[in-house]
């Protein structure tokens, strides 16, 4: 297997407190894994290693066989992994539409120029913008709220915009910061069809952090644990829900 990303013995240390220790993970392209873990167990600082928000002292992180280490958040953006936020980040003056067209800057190939005299190719990339945001809309069924500030959305809605904007970045992984967070079981049962849609849609491989189990089991593959910094467990779904040591750091008890 090639995997599209490769974290290979990573540490993250604060002082003289280890965040992550020795940790390593892989996922395959179209891949649909999740991280787990109890409150504090080092899952979120990952994803902020993964999307340069933290350079960590040990180890090594690549991404489509590219090392991320030392690149700034919006050059791994750039490089094909993009993030979604436990706490939403959006833009909530701006339209639905607005926000997620935010995140082709990096692709605009016209001068500032041409956008303030309407020239043929910053109209023609405008199109080309609004077509994609569009179907990417479409897709997490936000197409018809597309001209509302996101600030006025339901909560739910603003985590379907998040995501929306993260896949706009034309990314190839995608990294689920507790996508169902806050989301009633109703929402939480379209998310998870939603995410396997949109992996499929846009040909995305997919690690998400969440602490609804119905929602890592019913669509996740592979899933990792981790307790304290610590990785302690890697398996299918049926092998995880019956493995000691993960029952041991979510209940604080060994099974009898």
């Amino acid at each position: 297997m090639n995997p599209v990303l490769s974290v290979e013995n990573v540490t993250l240390r604060f002082g003289g407190l280890c965040a992550v220790s020795d940790f390593s993970l892989t996922l395959a392209k179209g891949e649909l894994a999740g991280l787990i873990g109890p409150n504090g167990a080092g899952k979120t600082t990952v994803f902020n290693i993964l999307s340069g928000v933290y350079q960590p002292q040990e180890g090594q992180v690549m991404a489509m066989g590219r090392s991320m280490l030392g690149l700034k958040p919006h050059q791994i953006c750039a490089a094909g992994v993009a993030r979604s936020f436990q706490n939403i980040r959006l833009f909530k003056s701006l339209s639905v539409m607005d926000n997620v067209k935010t995140a082709f800057h990096h692709e605009g190939a016209y001068s500032l120029a041409s956008a303030l005299w309407r020239r043929k190719d910053a109209v023609a990339g405008e199109a080309r913008f609004e077509e994609r945001a569009n179907r990417i809309l479409s897709t997490l069924e936000l197409d018809l709220r597309r001209d509302e500030p996101a600030g006025s959305l339901p909560y739910g809605e603003q985590k379907k915009l998040e995501i929306a904007r993260a896949v706009a970045t034309g990314c190839r992984i995608l990294l689920l910061d507790e996508p169902a967070a806050g989301m009633n079981a109703g929402e939480s049962a379209w998310l998870m069809g939603c995410i396997q849609t949109i992996r499929r849609e846009f040909d995305l491989s997919i690690l998400l952090i969440e602490h609804d189990m119905k929602v890592v089991m019913g669509i996740c593959e592979r899933i990792h644990v981790m307790d304290h910094g610590v990785k302690i467990a890697e398996g299918t779904p049926a092998e995880i829900r019956k493995d000691e040591r993960v029952i041991e750091a979510y209940l604080g008890t060994k099974r009898t």
